[in-house]
C-alpha cells in the first residue's frame, strides 16, 4: 500500500490548529505538565525551608527505608533525614504521577480528534475526503501521539531543573534524575501514551461530544493513581528493572488497542452517526 502521507501529514496540521484554538484542548495540557513540572517540586522542596523541617514526616521514614529494595537505600545512605526525604519524594514516590503528562495529552487529543469534530459540525467534510480510512485514523494518531511524546519530554526537561535548583540548598549538588527515570521518560511514557490514544480514540468515535470522550477516558488515571499509592504504601519501587517489565506490557497493551481501534474503525459509520 501506498500512503498518502502528504494528505496525512495536513490532517495533522489542521486538528493541530484546532486544538490551538479551542481552551477547553489546550488548557488541561499546559496546566497538569506546569503543575506537576513546576508547582509540585517547589512546594516539595520551599515548604520544609520557610517551615522547618517536617518532623512528622522524617519519622515515617525509618519504616518506609526498611522496605525500600537495598540498591535504592545504598544511593541515599548517608544523607540526612531531609535529604533523604528529598530524594524519595522528587526522583521515586512521584515517579508515577509524571506518567499523567503524556496520558492527559494523547487523551485530550484524542477526544477531540472525532467526538470535537463531530461537535463542531467538520467530521463530514473530512470523512468525504480523498483519503483511505488507515490514512485518515494514522493522521488521527499523529495529532495525538507527537504533541504528548514533546510535552512529556518538555515536562522531564523543566522537572529536573526545577527539582535541582529548587533542592540544591537541600543537597548541595545535582541529583536529579535518578537511573530510574530514564526508562519511565523514554520507554514508559511513550507506550502510556499509546494506550491513551488506543482506548480514547475508540470512545472518542463512538460518542457524540469532546465532554463525553474526555470523562470516558478519565477512568485511565486510576492506574497511576494505584501505582503512586503502592510506592508510597512501600508496596514497590519504581525501580528500572521494573520499568522496562512493565513498559513492555503497556506497549503490548497499546499496540493491541490501536490495532482493534483501527480494525474497528469505519468512515461509513461514523458518517452514519452524524
Amino acid at each position: 500500500m501506498s500512503w498518502n502521507w502528504r494528505a496525512i501529514w495536513a490532517i495533522v496540521r489542521k486538528d493541530l490548529k484546532s486544538v490551538l484554538k479551542n481552551k477547553m484542548v489546550w488548557l488541561p495540557m499546559v496546566l497538569v505538565p506546569a503543575s506537576l513540572s513546576v508547582v509540585l517540586p517547589m512546594v516539595t522542596f520551599i515548604l520544609p525551608s520557610l517551615f522547618g523541617p517536617p518532623t512528622a514526616e522524617t519519622e515515617d521514614l525509618a519504616p518506609l527505608l526498611e522496605q525500600i529494595p537495598a540498591h535504592l537505600t545504598s544511593q541515599i545512605a548517608g544523607l540526612s533525614d531531609l535529604q533523604q526525604l528529598a530524594v524519595l519524594s522528587s526522583s521515586y514516590l512521584v515517579a508515577p504521577l509524571f506518567l499523567i503528562v503524556p496520558l492527559i495529552v494523547s487523551s485530550v487529543l484524542a477526544a477531540d480528534s472525532f467526538a470535537g469534530e463531530r461537535e463542531r459540525k467538520t467530521l463530514e467534510a473530512l470523512l468525504y475526503t480523498p483519503i483511505a480510512d488507515l490514512e485518515l485514523f494514522v493522521g488521527k494518531l499523529l495529532v495525538g501521539l507527537l504533541p504528548a511524546a514533546g510535552i512529556s519530554l518538555a515536562s522531564f526537561a523543566v522537572y529536573s531543573l526545577v527539582v535541582n535548583l529548587s533542592g540544591y540548598h537541600i543537597m548541595r549538588r545535582i541529583f536529579f534524575p535518578t537511573a530510574a527515570w530514564w526508562p519511565l521518560v523514554f520507554w514508559v511514557s511513550p507506550a502510556v501514551s499509546v494506550v491513551g490514544l488506543g482506548t480514547t480514540v475508540l470512545i472518542s468515535s463512538k460518542v457524540k461530544t469532546f465532554m463525553q470522550a474526555q470523562q470516558a477516558s478519565g477512568v485511565l488515571v486510576l492506574p497511576i493513581v494505584f501505582a503512586m499509592i503502592g510506592q508510597v504504601a512501600g508496596l514497590f519501587f519504581m525501580d528500572t528493572g521494573l520499568l522496562l517489565i512493565a513498559g513492555a506490557f503497556v506497549w503490548l497493551l497499546g499496540i493491541w488497542l490501536i490495532w482493534i481501534a483501527a480494525r474497528t474503525f469505519s468512515r461509513r459509520e461514523l458518517i452514519a452517526r452524524i
